[in-house]
């Protein structure tokens, strides 16, 4: 158990941590979260011992494995899974003690050393690493190259991939999702999901959140408050506390107010002297309640564009890609190599847009925002601009956009002098209130950006943009280092943008609230893609199935499979959705009897039996014989009843035959994972076969448990259509 108790912890004259006590029971996975700057990383350095409290206790049980992403770049030119590999300390410890004891030639060390290197994995350890590497987005051709090699993205991924290799008892990470696409972030919540030791993650992904963490740690005024739930349940926690707790400070006041009046009124009256001594007193002795103040939420807005012109720009074959100094090749400029990322681009952005922009991570989605905002000119084709075009550029790298030496007022005096929009107010005074928007108040204007977090550095990229009044916003990962309240308030800006947005993002609830449409960066081209994120999502599946099949590669929008792949779970349950939707795939055949006790549809019932305890059919024999007006009546409504039988067979038959596809596919699934289980029990798969598999149980899983929902909602509409009657 980790326990924190009455922890004050300073940095310099900052107090991050004032008297905080919460608890955290082995096992439980726990969300740190918090606005920018409020000390969550100042925490972890708290847990991880890399600081002290300066009051107070914190307790993790000694013997306790801590594993933390590294946030420096490694500089090495060792191989990508030797790299990950070095992030096992026991098997690191184990391997020192082996070469040790065989240095000494001590057969007893070398013996405990060989026990200490099988505890620790040994003999698996390297196809581990591996399956870790390339379930991150790694080729197989990547598994060793060097780390030198691999660009600073990457390069966190392999830092991101060190610390899941550690077999840690606490795991911390820290904004672990900013340097992952959409497939690789999917496999890390599925990994976490599994992951059975404690872990504490910041991140500001609320869907990520949402998926992998059961305990929320909300940071906020010095004080860690621990809400049980994922991010939603905490949001919603937290509401009703914050209500409860205004409530509970207006009812004091009222209580406060009507002593005070007593006290006014009556203090000078001797009849009454001693009660009104009694009630200041009381209001002496009560302990006051503070009022709900909490800091307020950032937001702001995009100024209207100057102009509009529709279409924003063509974009006609178009190679995008960069032109190195040195090398061999075709040349576009004498001593210079062309490298083409992206080919053959033709496309339109009209006014108005909301575009977001898809692909794994080196496929060139940065590349292609990059030659629309000017910043790498096109290789080939032409870049067809309309005649008032204004860009807003947030790059992925915000240091790309600003240098280290500037103040946020020297950076927006010397933009307002060469790109002040007409009108607009340029004083100091101005700007300052300007840059006060965006929460930069007092001695930040003077400090050095290379001295902001990286979360000021984003609102201070955002004013600059803002201040131009763009009307084609081009958002490489604009979220990156931004808390969820600043997140929130850049979707609700985006949303009343007036002009075109292309966005890039992994932050998936941001692209479902901005977004209308989607481009594909995948193959070195961009095509429309026809469908939303979870089509997306059930794509980037079929594509993972297809190519560990060795199967072709499905086309985009052409995918009629699972969501995107969740944790190995539901066992078990195929079985049972099959035996009940076997049941309701036969319900409504319009055959007006009921054999067997299978059928809980109510479309026809048993014929029900008299006050004697006779059956209806009896008692109707032993009957006179009806009237000629009855039989037609009886007639008529026997069909009118089949017709209703008939009207609701017709409704509900494509929900019937949609369950039964459902349940063949359902028993395949069950087949596939059984394959897939046995096949991992051998013991004699590869490294990358072992990763194939796991990939493949994520996906079989996720896919079972989205035909499982399917067929509920399908049996829920088929049970709605019963109670209408049709």
């Amino acid at each position: 158990m980790i326990t924190v108790r009455d922890v004050t912890l300073r940095r310099g004259a900052k107090v991050v941590l004032q008297g905080t006590t919460f608890t955290l029971n082995p096992g439980e996975k726990a969300s740190l979260v918090g606005r920018n700057g409020a000390g969550k990383s100042s925490l972890f350095s708290l847990l991880t011992g890399r600081l002290h409290a300066d009051a107070g206790e914190v307790e993790i049980p000694p013997r306790w494995q801590v594993g933390e992403v590294a946030q420096h770049m490694p500089e090495t030119a060792d191989g990508a899974t030797d790299f990950v590999l070095e992030g096992d300390l026991p098997l690191q410890r184990a391997q020192v003690a082996l070469r040790a004891a065989e240095a000494a030639d001590d057969g007893h060390a070398m013996a405990e050393a060989h026990a200490l290197l099988d505890e620790a994995g040994a003999f698996d350890a390297r196809s581990r690493a591996q399956a870790l590497l390339l379930g991150l987005g790694f080729r197989t051709t990547q598994l060793d190259a060097p780390v030198n090699s691999f660009s600073g993205g990457w390069r966190m991924r392999l830092q991101l991939a060190r610390a899941l290799m550690c077999p840690a008892d606490l795991l911390l990470l820290d904004e672990p999702t900013n340097h992952l696409d959409l497939d690789a972030l999917v496999w890390l919540e599925a990994w976490l999901q599994r992951y059975a030791g404690t872990l504490v993650v910041i991140s500001h992904d609320r869907e990520f959140l949402d998926a992998v963490t059961r305990v929320t740690l909300h940071l906020d005024e010095c004080k860690v408050t621990r809400y049980g739930g994922n991010y939603t349940a905490f949001e919603s926690m937290r509401a009703e506390r914050m209500s409860q707790a205004q409530a509970a400070f207006d009812k004091q006041q009222d209580r406060i107010a009507h002593l005070q009046r007593f006290i006014d009124r009556f203090k000078a009256k001797a009849t009454k002297a001693k009660q009104a001594q009694s009630r200041v007193k009381a209001l002496a002795r009560m302990e006051k309640l503070a009022p709900m103040l909490t800091a307020s939420d950032f937001a702001f807005e995009f100024r209207e564009p100057v102009s509009l012109p529709n279409p924003m720009l063509a974009l006609r074959d178009v190679e995008c890609g960069y032109r190195s100094a040195s090398g061999d090749g075709a040349e576009a400029t004498a001593g210079q190599k062309t490298t083409a990322i992206v080919r053959h681009v033709t496309r339109t952005v009209m006014a108005g847009q909301r575009i977001g922009i898809l692909g794994a991570n080196g496929q060139g989605k940065s590349t292609l925002v990059k030659t629309i905002a000017r910043a790498l000119p096109a290789l080939g084709g032409t870049v067809t601009e309309g005649k008032g075009l204004a860009v807003g550029y947030f790059a992925q790298q915000e240091m790309d956009l600003l240098h280290a030496d500037d103040t946020p007022l020297q950076l927006m005096t010397r933009l307002a002098r060469e790109a002040a929009p007409p009108g607009t107010d340029t004083r100091e005074q101005a700007l300052r209130n300007y840059l006060g928007q965006f929460r930069f108040e007092g001695d930040m204007v003077q400090q050095p950006v290379g001295t902001l977090s990286g979360g000021e550095r984003a609102r201070l990229v955002l004013a600059t943009i803002v201040w131009q009044r763009p009307n084609l916003l081009l958002l490489d990962e604009p979220t990156n280092h931004l808390d969820l309240n600043t997140r929130e308030a850049l979707s609700i800006a985006l949303n009343e943008f007036e002009g075109t947005v292309l966005l890039v993002s992994h932050d998936r609830a941001l692209l479902r609230e901005v977004c209308d449409e989607f481009w594909l960066v995948t193959r070195g081209g961009v095509e429309p893609f026809d469908g939303d994120l979870d089509d997306y999502q059930r794509w980037l599946l079929e594509v993972s199935r297809a190519v560990a099949r060795g199967q072709e590669i499905p086309k985009p929008g052409a995918v009629n499979a699972a969501p995107a792949p969740a944790t190995t779970g539901a066992r078990g349950n195929t079985a049972a959705a099959t035996a009940v939707s076997s049941n309701a795939a036969g319900n409504g055949a319009g055959n007006g009897t009921v054999s067997g006790t299978g059928n809980g549809s109510g479309i026809a019932a048993v014929a029900p039996k008299t006050a004697s305890g006779a059956s209806g059919a009896k008692a109707a024999a032993g009957a006179s014989a009806p009237s000629p007006q009855t039989h037609e009546r009886g007639a008529d409504d026997r069909k009118a009843r089949a017709q209703a039988r008939q009207r609701l067979s017709d409704a509900t038959r494509p929900m019937r035959n949609e369950i039964a596809q459902i349940d063949k596919r359902l028993e395949k699934l069950g087949q596939e994972r059984t394959a897939a289980e046995t096949a991992l029990s051998t013991g004699t798969a590869s490294p990358a076969e072992i990763a194939d598999l796991g990939r493949s149980l994520n996906h079989i899983a996720a896919e079972t448990a989205m035909l499982e929902e399917r067929w509920l909602e399908l049996q829920e509409q088929i049970e709605a259509l019963q109670a209408e009657g049709l």
